[in-house]
């Protein structure tokens, strides 16, 4: 019993520690994290562009899908048989996005998240 106990707070442990999510401190990168960074911990971008002045603005797109649906049904029966109509809401999706803008020297000046 107490090995089972054990394993399962070592299980929710891992599940919590899993599950959180290091907020990133964008000002403390301004100045000093280069587009090759961004790249290596984001991926490529989903869109970037040079500006006439040389810099470079990135943009990485995150899609949050929330698994939520709702059903609402109707019904009516008579006897062992009956029917009914149900309509089904599934679920919803939604996008955040992170533009970096980098530097003629492809090192971050600013960023903004929406």
């Amino acid at each position: 019993m107490k090995l089972k106990l054990k394993l399962a707070a070592l299980l929710i442990a891992i599940v919590v520690v899993g599950c959180t999510t290091a907020r990133v401190d964008w000002n403390a990168r301004i100045g000093h994290y280069t587009f090759d960074q961004a790249v290596t911990e984001l991926g490529p971008p989903d869109k970037q562009a040079r500006l006439t002045d040389g810099q470079r603005v990135a943009e990485w797109v995150t899609r949050h899908y929330a698994n939520s649906s709702v059903a609402i049904g109707t019904g009516f029966g008579y006897g062992p048989g009956g029917g009914g109509y149900v309509q089904s809401v599934g679920p919803n999706t939604y996008e955040t996005s992170l533009r970096l803008t980098f530097n003629t020297n492809n090192v971050l000046e600013k960023w903004s998240k929406n």
